[in-house]
Protein backbone atom coordinates (compact mmCIF):
# COMPACT_ATOMS: atom_id res chain seq x y z
CA UNK A 1 0.00 0.00 0.00
CA UNK A 2 1.24 3.48 -0.89
CA UNK A 3 0.62 4.87 2.61
CA UNK A 4 2.79 2.16 4.14
CA UNK A 5 5.59 3.03 1.72
CA UNK A 6 5.31 6.71 2.67
CA UNK A 7 5.31 5.78 6.36
CA UNK A 8 8.46 3.70 5.93
CA UNK A 9 10.17 6.50 4.00
CA UNK A 10 9.20 9.04 6.67
CA UNK A 11 10.64 6.77 9.36
CA UNK A 12 13.92 6.50 7.50
CA UNK A 13 14.08 10.29 7.04
CA UNK A 14 13.30 10.83 10.73
CA UNK A 15 16.06 8.42 11.73
CA UNK A 16 18.54 10.20 9.46
CA UNK A 17 17.53 13.62 10.80
CA UNK A 18 17.87 12.39 14.39
CA UNK A 19 21.36 11.08 13.67
CA UNK A 20 22.35 14.48 12.26
CA UNK A 21 20.82 16.15 15.30
CA UNK A 22 22.85 13.94 17.64
CA UNK A 23 26.05 14.86 15.80
CA UNK A 24 25.22 18.58 15.85
CA UNK A 25 24.44 18.62 19.56
CA UNK A 26 27.53 16.56 20.36
CA UNK A 27 29.72 18.94 18.33
CA UNK A 28 28.30 22.06 19.98
CA UNK A 29 28.64 20.61 23.46
CA UNK A 30 32.20 19.54 22.76
CA UNK A 31 32.94 23.04 21.46
CA UNK A 32 31.47 24.60 24.57
CA UNK A 33 33.46 22.30 26.82
CA UNK A 34 36.71 22.92 24.96
CA UNK A 35 36.26 26.69 24.89
CA UNK A 36 35.20 26.78 28.53
CA UNK A 37 38.44 25.00 29.42
CA UNK A 38 40.45 27.46 27.30
CA UNK A 39 38.59 30.37 28.88
CA UNK A 40 39.46 29.17 32.37
CA UNK A 41 43.12 28.81 31.40
CA UNK A 42 43.17 32.33 29.94
CA UNK A 43 41.47 33.74 32.99
CA UNK A 44 44.11 32.16 35.19
CA UNK A 45 46.90 33.42 32.96
CA UNK A 46 45.66 37.01 32.75
CA UNK A 47 44.79 37.11 36.44
CA UNK A 48 48.33 36.00 37.26
CA UNK A 49 49.82 38.54 34.84
CA UNK A 50 47.74 41.33 36.35
CA UNK A 51 48.83 40.32 39.83
CA UNK A 52 52.50 40.37 38.85
CA UNK A 53 52.04 43.77 37.23
CA UNK A 54 50.48 45.18 40.37
CA UNK A 55 53.28 43.78 42.45
CA UNK A 56 55.82 45.34 40.13
CA UNK A 57 54.16 48.74 40.24
CA UNK A 58 53.92 48.75 44.02
CA UNK A 59 57.64 47.84 44.46
CA UNK A 60 59.90 50.66 45.68
CA UNK A 61 62.74 49.73 43.33
CA UNK A 62 61.98 50.32 39.67
CA UNK A 63 61.97 47.18 37.63
CA UNK A 64 64.02 48.93 34.91
CA UNK A 65 64.72 52.26 33.28
CA UNK A 66 61.74 54.56 33.12
CA UNK A 67 59.77 54.40 29.87
CA UNK A 68 60.26 57.22 27.39
CA UNK A 69 57.76 60.07 27.41
CA UNK A 70 54.45 59.27 25.70
CA UNK A 71 54.90 55.45 25.94
CA UNK A 72 51.94 53.52 27.28
CA UNK A 73 52.14 49.96 28.49
CA UNK A 74 49.75 47.46 27.01
CA UNK A 75 46.90 46.83 29.36
CA UNK A 76 46.71 43.11 30.07
CA UNK A 77 43.08 43.47 31.06
CA UNK A 78 42.26 44.96 27.63
CA UNK A 79 44.05 42.11 25.87
CA UNK A 80 42.39 39.51 28.02
CA UNK A 81 39.02 41.13 27.56
CA UNK A 82 39.29 40.97 23.77
CA UNK A 83 40.35 37.32 23.53
CA UNK A 84 38.14 36.10 26.32
CA UNK A 85 35.19 38.10 24.99
CA UNK A 86 35.60 36.42 21.61
CA UNK A 87 35.71 32.98 23.24
CA UNK A 88 32.64 33.76 25.32
CA UNK A 89 30.86 34.87 22.16
CA UNK A 90 31.73 31.59 20.43
CA UNK A 91 30.49 29.66 23.48
CA UNK A 92 27.24 31.65 23.40
CA UNK A 93 26.84 30.87 19.68
CA UNK A 94 27.44 27.18 20.35
CA UNK A 95 24.80 27.21 23.08
CA UNK A 96 22.37 28.97 20.75
CA UNK A 97 23.02 26.41 18.01
CA UNK A 98 22.47 23.60 20.51
CA UNK A 99 19.18 25.17 21.65
CA UNK A 100 18.04 25.62 18.04
CA UNK A 101 18.92 22.01 17.26
CA UNK A 102 17.00 20.79 20.32
CA UNK A 103 13.95 22.85 19.34
CA UNK A 104 14.11 21.69 15.72
CA UNK A 105 14.46 18.08 16.83
CA UNK A 106 11.47 18.42 19.15
CA UNK A 107 9.34 19.98 16.39
CA UNK A 108 10.44 17.32 13.89
CA UNK A 109 9.64 14.52 16.33
CA UNK A 110 6.19 15.96 17.05
CA UNK A 111 5.51 16.35 13.32
CA UNK A 112 6.70 12.80 12.67
CA UNK A 113 4.52 11.35 15.45
CA UNK A 114 1.52 13.28 14.11
CA UNK A 115 2.23 11.99 10.60
CA UNK A 116 2.54 8.42 11.87
CA UNK A 117 -0.71 8.71 13.81
CA UNK A 118 -2.62 10.19 10.88
CA UNK A 119 -1.15 7.71 8.42
CA UNK A 120 -1.97 4.73 10.65
CA UNK A 121 -5.53 6.01 10.97
CA UNK A 122 -5.75 6.34 7.20
CA UNK A 123 -4.35 2.82 6.75
CA UNK A 124 -6.82 1.46 9.29
CA UNK A 125 -9.72 3.26 7.59
CA UNK A 126 -8.73 2.02 4.14
CA UNK A 127 -8.23 -1.50 5.48
CA UNK A 128 -11.73 -1.47 6.99
CA UNK A 129 -13.13 -0.11 3.74
CA UNK A 130 -11.34 -2.84 1.79
CA UNK A 131 -12.65 -5.52 4.17
CA UNK A 132 -16.17 -4.09 3.98
CA UNK A 133 -15.96 -3.96 0.18
CA UNK A 134 -14.79 -7.56 0.13
CA UNK A 135 -17.62 -8.62 2.42
CA UNK A 136 -20.15 -6.74 0.30
CA UNK A 137 -18.76 -8.32 -2.84
CA UNK A 138 -18.95 -11.73 -1.20
CA UNK A 139 -22.57 -11.09 -0.20
CA UNK A 140 -23.39 -9.87 -3.70
CA UNK A 141 -21.83 -12.96 -5.24
CA UNK A 142 -23.69 -15.21 -2.79
CA UNK A 143 -26.96 -13.44 -3.58
CA UNK A 144 -26.20 -13.77 -7.30
CA UNK A 145 -25.64 -17.52 -6.93
CA UNK A 146 -28.83 -17.82 -4.88
CA UNK A 147 -30.82 -15.88 -7.49
CA UNK A 148 -29.36 -18.04 -10.25
CA UNK A 149 -30.35 -21.16 -8.35
CA UNK A 150 -33.85 -19.77 -7.84
CA UNK A 151 -34.02 -18.90 -11.54
CA UNK A 152 -32.89 -22.39 -12.50
CA UNK A 153 -35.47 -23.88 -10.11
CA UNK A 154 -38.26 -21.77 -11.59
CA UNK A 155 -37.17 -22.67 -15.11
CA UNK A 156 -37.21 -26.37 -14.17
CA UNK A 157 -40.67 -26.02 -12.65
CA UNK A 158 -41.91 -24.23 -15.76
CA UNK A 159 -40.46 -26.99 -17.90
CA UNK A 160 -42.21 -29.63 -15.79
CA UNK A 161 -45.48 -27.72 -16.01
CA UNK A 162 -45.07 -27.40 -19.74
CA UNK A 163 -44.60 -31.19 -19.96
CA UNK A 164 -47.64 -31.82 -17.77
CA UNK A 165 -49.63 -29.38 -19.87
CA UNK A 166 -48.62 -31.19 -23.05
CA UNK A 167 -49.61 -34.55 -21.56
CA UNK A 168 -52.93 -33.15 -20.34
CA UNK A 169 -53.62 -31.56 -23.70
CA UNK A 170 -52.87 -34.84 -25.49
CA UNK A 171 -55.23 -36.71 -23.16
CA UNK A 172 -57.93 -34.13 -23.70
CA UNK A 173 -57.51 -34.36 -27.47
CA UNK A 174 -57.85 -38.12 -27.31
CA UNK A 175 -60.96 -37.82 -25.17
CA UNK A 176 -62.54 -35.32 -27.54
CA UNK A 177 -61.69 -37.35 -30.63
CA UNK A 178 -63.20 -40.54 -29.17
CA UNK A 179 -66.10 -38.87 -27.37
CA UNK A 180 -68.78 -39.80 -29.98
CA UNK A 181 -67.65 -43.41 -30.22
CA UNK A 182 -67.49 -43.79 -26.48
CA UNK A 183 -70.80 -41.98 -26.06
CA UNK A 184 -72.50 -44.40 -28.55
CA UNK A 185 -71.06 -47.36 -26.75
CA UNK A 186 -72.23 -45.94 -23.47
CA UNK A 187 -75.77 -45.47 -24.90
CA UNK A 188 -75.86 -49.06 -26.09
CA UNK A 189 -74.73 -50.25 -22.70
CA UNK A 190 -77.46 -48.22 -21.02
CA UNK A 191 -80.12 -49.58 -23.41
CA UNK A 192 -78.97 -53.13 -22.81
CA UNK A 193 -79.21 -52.55 -19.09
CA UNK A 194 -82.75 -51.20 -19.48
CA UNK A 195 -83.81 -54.28 -21.42
CA UNK A 196 -82.26 -56.52 -18.81
CA UNK A 197 -84.19 -54.66 -16.13
CA UNK A 198 -87.41 -55.08 -18.15
CA UNK A 199 -86.91 -58.79 -18.37
CA UNK A 200 -86.18 -59.01 -14.72
CA UNK A 201 -89.31 -56.96 -14.03
CA UNK A 202 -91.61 -59.52 -15.77
CA UNK A 203 -91.79 -58.33 -19.35
CA UNK A 204 -92.64 -61.04 -21.90
CA UNK A 205 -89.81 -62.88 -23.43
CA UNK A 206 -91.55 -62.58 -26.79
CA UNK A 207 -91.62 -58.85 -26.58
CA UNK A 208 -87.93 -59.03 -25.75
CA UNK A 209 -87.35 -61.10 -28.91
CA UNK A 210 -89.29 -58.62 -31.02
CA UNK A 211 -87.31 -55.85 -29.57
CA UNK A 212 -84.15 -57.60 -30.53
CA UNK A 213 -85.53 -58.11 -34.11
Amino acid sequence: MELQVELKRAGEDREKANSEFQVTVADQRATQKLLAGALNILKGFYDKAAFIQRQSVSSEEPAGPPPPPGFKKAAPNAQSGGVMGMIEMIIADAKAMEADALKAEEDSQIAFETFVKDTNMSIETKTKERITAGENQGKAEAEKVEKEQERDGVAEELEDLAGENADLHSSCDYTLKNFDVRQGARDNEIEALKQALSILSGASFGAFIQTLQ
